[in-house]
């Protein structure tokens, strides 16, 4: 049985606008049920000082950044955050093969290694934002290129929409992470995502990890949502196996 499936497979997206906020908010969490997600919005407000007090407090934390420039820069982000004890961090896949292979071997140096994944198609896209940019291929076509050269160059994973994680995970493996953001509850409303599945869909589809946002930090009982969905995945798991 792959190890992920001894992790918290919950990461909370932090989708607040300073850390008064989110540290209130995650007060209210059990640092053993999920783990952390910190975006641009939050990072720009708070600032790496928040990522250290999250670590520190006992959480996992999803750098989630998506460097994309040229070699250089990419890999002295990478190194820069790594400093920070962030369990993964991600760029744009689409930065191609040199900047990616260059963020790789930024962190193969460092004493903490965090995972480090690759952003293919943002699941707020479908066809006809990609026919708008001119690039001539279908969700999942791109996101299958994307993917395979993320994994060419030594990265962990992905992130990717769950409904490309089946045709992902057969290709790469079972080690290769899929952490797909779009997971919503049935009941949720789907706010600006477009592809979307519930969390035990996501785990059958091959999802590693699932980043959750809007159904858990708007709740009146965050726990209570957190642990009914990690008994969903629990339930999905055990029947895929």
């Amino acid at each position: 049985m792959p190890a992920i499936y001894n992790d918290p497979r919950i990461i909370i997206a932090l989708d607040f606008p300073d850390a008064g906020q989110a540290l209130e908010f995650t007060a209210r969490l059990d640092p053993a049920a999920c783990r952390l997600k910190v975006g641009f919005e939050l990072f720009v407000s708070a600032g790496p000082a928040l990522v250290e007090k999250l670590v520190a407090a006992g959480f996992d934390v999803f750098l989630d950044l998506k460097f994309h420039d040229i070699p250089n820069t990419v890999a002295s982000a990478c190194r820069a955050a790594a400093q920070l004890g962030v369990w993964m961090m991600n760029v744009h896949a689409s930065g191609g093969g040199r900047m990616l292979q260059a963020a790789r071997e930024a962190l193969d140096g460092q004493s903490h290694r965090p995972r480090l994944i690759a952003v293919t198609v943002l699941t707020s896209m479908d066809e006809r934002d990609l026919d708008e940019l001119g690039l001539g291929k279908d969700v999942g076509r791109l996101a299958e290129a994307l993917a395979g050269l993320a994994a060419a160059s030594g990265l962990d994973g992905v992130v990717c929409s769950a409904s490309e994680a089946p045709m992902l995970r057969q290709r790469h493996g079972e080690d290769f992470l899929l952490v797909t953001p779009g997971i919503r509850p049935r009941s949720a409303e789907q706010d600006d995502q477009r592809r979307v599945m519930t969390p035990a869909e996501a785990i059958r589809a091959g999802s590693s990890y699932l980043v959750v946002g809007r159904p858990i930090t708007r709740a009146d009982s965050p726990m209570e949502v957190l642990e009914a969905m990690n008994a969903e995945i629990r339930g999905a798991h055990l029947h895929s196996v």
